[in-house]
């Protein structure tokens, strides 16, 4: 039941609200004399579906004490058996493609409820590990040194960007369309904890030139002065992770994260850079492979590159596969360990069309006033990301796995209708 932010949700309430999205939207609607599991629930575990009932308000949902665990178990269950009746009866295409939303949806909340879990561990007077480290590794320095940052340069010209293929994808990656771009260059990494350092030593946060006006409004009025969970002093700072509380020594070349856009852009300029945009990262990413510090392995944190490759090679157990992470390191490490900031505003592609009914609330609804993260973390499933997965987030949200990675060059996206 806990909830330590607004922007959180209680890990009960995430349970219930993924069973929620496939009663509602499944099977009251396609299996025939389907009968909901509590007619309350129906507004009690809606998230933000305005044309489909009412709902309480966000902040409060640490407050549902009841319904107890046990019924929302039971409720998942009484759900569950409902898709697997719904599959036996040759159902409507429509429902498959709701289906694979709604598991998508799913993988979603399941990479949510690790972020809130992390936030209510860190507002935890006793700072408790999720996923404490073997007793061999907790006072272990990383060894592994972050590799030099470089850019690599990626050609301009008129590149196509959203989804392409057969495979599934959400409605904001559509359509695909055409866009120029300037030739960039692209860091072939993610700024790390030290250097994010350097930048609050060189007083970063003290220094308005380098910041957007909403940014340095935002920064004072909430009192930042390092990236979230990060405590200590300069000289001393402490990270909580899921595996509990670090020293700086021990993650300073790991990527840094749980950054507001306001501070990677503020970061960037000072470093003489840029974010790229979203088109940007698209490009220079789409023709890596889904490889890096994602969920299946199993850190639950941020890595130092050449720790995240060592840990994959060891779980694939193939040298062939080893080889294959190991190739598949260059020349840029786009997926994993944080959602990346881009400087586009998270808004739709020309021809985007929302889903039908209350479904068309899923994304469209909110562009407007978030920008655009690309690249999935540590908590992302590997086969839920791709290259034209478009996450959002308003640009002082912290909460988030979100980190920085840097760009180059004239910056320009003028895009025409495919």
């Amino acid at each position: 039941m806990v909830q330590s932010c607004a922007e959180a949700s209680p890990a009960k309430w995430h349970l219930a609200h993924t069973a929620w999205f496939f009663e509602s939207f499944l099977l009251r609607e396609f299996l025939p004399g389907y009968r909901v599991f509590h007619p309350d629930f129906a507004w009690l575990f809606n998230s933000y579906y305005q044309s489909f009932a009412a709902f309480p308000e966000k902040r409060l949902r640490a407050s549902f004490s009841r319904p107890a665990l046990s019924e929302i178990l039971a409720f998942r269950a009484y759900v569950d058996a409902g898709i697997e009746r719904l599959l036996e009866t040759n159902p409507d295409p429509e429902a498959l493609r709701r289906i694979e939303l709604g598991v998508n949806h799913e993988e979603q909340h399941q990479e949510l409820i690790l972020t809130d879990i992390l936030h209510a561990f860190f507002t935890n007077p006793l700072r408790p590990a999720y996923k404490p480290e073997a007793p061999e590794q907790k006072f272990t320095v990383n060894s592994a040194p972050a590799e030099p940052m470089e850019f690599v340069r990626i050609d301009g010209g008129l590149h196509e960007i959203g989804h392409f293929g057969s495979g599934f994808c959400f409605d904001n990656e559509l359509a695909r369309h055409r866009v120029w771009l300037e030739s960039f260059d692209v860091a072939n990494r993610l700024v790390t904890c030290g250097e994010f350092a350097e930048f609050i030593a060189d007083g970063g946060y003290r220094r308005p030139e380098l910041w957007l006006s909403d940014g340095w409004d935002a920064m004072q009025a909430s009192g930042w002065h390092a990236p979230l969970f990060w405590s200590g002093e300069t000289d001393a700072w402490r990270i909580f992770t899921l595996a509990g509380e670090m020293e700086l020594a021990r993650v300073k070349d790991a990527p840094v994260s749980h950054v507001s856009f306001y501070e990677a852009e503020a970061y960037a300029r000072w470093a003489g850079c840029r974010l790229p945009t979203e088109f940007e990262w698209e490009v220079a990413a789409r023709h890596q492979p889904v490889v890096g510090n994602l969920l299946e392995n199993g850190s639950l944190r941020p890595l130092p590159q050449a720790d995240s490759v060592q840990n994959q090679c060891e779980a694939n157990h193939s040298a062939a596969n080893c080889c294959a992470v190991e190739n598949a390191r260059r020349p840029l490490h786009v997926y994993g360990d944080c959602w990346q900031w881009t400087a586009s505003a998270y808004l739709p592609y020309p021809g985007f069309r929302p889903l039908e009914g209350s479904l068309g609330e899923y994304n469209g609804k909110f562009m407007s006033g978030k920008m655009v993260l690309r690249g999935g973390s540590c908590c992302t499933p590997a086969c839920h990301i791709r290259a034209s997965y478009r996450n959002f987030f308003a640009p002082e949200t912290r909460w988030q796995f979100s980190g920085i990675r840097l760009a180059t060059g004239q910056s320009s996206a003028e895009e025409t209708a495919s």
